[in-house]
């Protein structure tokens, strides 16, 4: 069972932050797009895909916290998961953020650039590489 838990973790994870790489490339295109129709067609699509995409977060946390439990003893004191608990929390802050971005484009609030946006897009590329990194390695 406990494999099987795991294995879909990994693919909820998966959509999860495949989907969390691309909705911030759509609010680059959006913020730097002036054709109305454009915008328009960027606003649904950036909904659509961040409605998708939050039952995946829910699932990879859910799937992560039942994972735990089965071992909790060890999972207590293992410092790279306290870490990566962490580094999740931070995830579904920034998950948290692109919903309110989402809903900025949508009323037509967006007052941030495409630059912005661009630094923006590399924040969870840097929690995939520590997360996966923890998870594997086991530093500490």
């Amino acid at each position: 069972m406990f494999l099987w838990i795991k294995a879909f973790h990994i693919i909820f994870m998966v959509c999860w932050f495949a989907g969390i790489f691309y909705l911030p490339r759509l609010f680059v295109n959006h913020a730097m797009s002036e054709d109305e129709a454009t915008r328009q067609h960027l606003t649904l699509m950036e909904g659509k895909l961040y409605r998708f995409i939050t039952p995946f977060a829910f699932l990879t946390v859910g799937l992560g916290l039942w994972l735990m439990s089965l071992n909790w003893p060890y999972y207590q004191t293992a410092a790279w998961l306290h870490l990566k608990i962490a580094l999740v929390v931070l995830l579904c802050i920034y998950h948290y953020l692109c919903g309110r971005i989402v809903k900025q484009f949508k009323e037509d609030q967006n007052r941030r650039s495409h630059l912005y946006f661009r630094f923006f897009n590399e924040v969870p590329v840097l929690i995939l590489f520590a997360v996966v990194i923890l998870a594997i390695v086991k530093p500490f």
